[in-house]
């Protein structure tokens, strides 16, 4: 690997590591009622795409069989 390139690779290297550092000072662990939401928020939109997909496979069955 030619040198200039390796230390362009090395600089954008450790110009990610320095964005991830600051992004993990930031952020915080989500509090009891926070994650419940995140839990109640992930778990309607899992069973809408499921439903979705539970519907699209009924009507498939039935309409081209």
């Amino acid at each position: 690997m030619p040198s200039g390139k390796k230390m362009e690779w090395i600089t954008k290297l450790k110009s990610f590591i320095i964005e991830c550092r600051r992004v993990w000072q930031i952020t915080k662990k989500p509090n009891k009622e926070e994650l419940i939401t995140i839990v109640k928020v992930t778990g309607i939109g899992i069973l809408a795409i499921g439903a979705i997909g539970f519907l699209m496979h009924i009507l498939w069955v039935v309409f081209l069989k």
